[in-house]
């Protein structure tokens, strides 16, 4: 049991209804409606384009209910979407538990409605697991998989027999009643470019949305000046490059976004045999629209994945500060959020954390 009977949050979900809400807004007019949280940076795979393969967790580890409290916060603060994220995030104990106490929160904007519950996950642990989440209050499942041969996949997570575990995982969270599951997958070239016909073959067999994503700097740092991991521009597969290999096979069709602030162009196959999506960060940015924030397993808010600031609430919490105060700060913190990331421009500069210790 996660939360003790006197440790258990009695206070509302959201705020009152006669307590105007004013939306989190950043200093563009964006509206914040998306929070990644990160519940660990632990993983149990090493996949060479996040990681070193030599080191583990480097962050702390927040409570469940530290968790929980800062989510509450931003849920009062207009956030509808909440994505739990790690590292591995199956690997922490009690995470069900967590789910399924935020899904008892309610919509500040409108407290019949539910939250957006989602989770990111290498699929690795998720076969056993599935039932209990959906369980718990969870929407919706992204599942991390960049390949479909096994021997590749392996070269890639360099973990053994992976690849069977995350397709019984993908099916027993079907079974589990886990609809339009998404399958992500980081392409990077010569490693698993190849990859990109089978993804499809993929989608259409195992009714699934595969979604594949242009390589980013934000891998862990590597002091091999000639390693292959590296990010590069040449290492990118583009959107463009994507779109035309799957041309090649099948004919698809653009679908509208599901909202303005979707990463993923969207495409259907003609035969409306599933969907795939692009996500191209590198070759077109969507930071217009940008409505996430995140917060790391050891409470730090970002305000973007590629910010060089960590703003630490979980410690301004944990010394004392009282949640009106809390959203004071969060407000001013957001104002700050970056207009865009300047990946390839002169002057870039990595985060100071990769993507593991940052979390999706």
């Amino acid at each position: 049991m996660l939360f003790s009977q006197t440790d258990r949050p009695q206070e509302p979900a959201v705020v009152t209804p006669d307590t105007p809400l004013t939306p989190l807004r950043d200093g563009l007019g964006r509206a914040i409606t998306d929070l990644r949280l990160s519940v660990t940076d632990r993983c149990n795979y090493r996949c060479v384009y996040c990681r070193t393969g030599e080191s583990g967790a480097l962050y702390s580890e927040l409570s469940m209910e530290l968790y929980l409290r800062m989510v509450r916060l931003f849920v009062s603060m207009g956030v509808e979407k909440i994505r739990f994220t790690g590292g591995e995030p199956l690997m922490r104990r009690g995470l069900t538990d967590l789910i399924a106490e935020v899904s008892k929160l309610r919509m500040a904007r409108d407290p019949e409605e539910r939250l957006d519950l989602a989770l990111t996950t290498n699929g690795h642990m998720l076969a056993p697991m599935a039932k209990d989440l959906r369980a718990a209050g969870l929407n919706r499942l992204t599942v991390s998989m960049d390949a479909v041969e096994p021997d590749v996949f392996a070269r890639i997570t360099r973990v053994q027999d992976g690849f069977q575990k995350v397709r019984d995982g993908i099916r027993a969270a079907q079974d589990a009643g886990f609809e339009r599951i998404k399958v992500n997958c980081v392409l990077m070239r010569g490693f698993n470019d190849d990859q990109i016909e089978g993804f499809a073959e993929f989608a259409r067999t195992e009714d699934v949305i595969v979604r594949f994503i242009e390589f980013m700097p934000l891998e862990e740092a590597d002091d091999n000046p000639e390693s292959s991991r590296k990010w590069s521009p040449d290492t990118v597969v583009t959107h463009d490059e994507i779109l035309a290999r799957l041309e090649k096979l099948y004919s698809v069709q653009p679908l509208a976004p599901n909202h303005l602030s979707e990463t993923a162009r969207r495409y259907i196959f003609a035969d409306n045999r599933s969907e795939i999506g692009i996500i191209a960060p590198v070759s077109r940015p969507f930071c217009g629209h940008c409505s996430r924030i995140r917060l790391t397993s050891d409470g730090k808010l970002r305000t973007c994945l590629f910010s060089q600031i960590d703003h630490d609430l979980a410690g301004k919490l944990m010394r004392g500060m009282e949640d009106e105060a809390a959203r004071v700060w969060i407000r001013e913190v957001v104002e700050k959020k970056e207009a865009r990331h300047h990946i390839g421009e002169a002057g870039f500069l990595k985060p100071g954390r990769a993507m593991v210790h940052i979390g999706g």
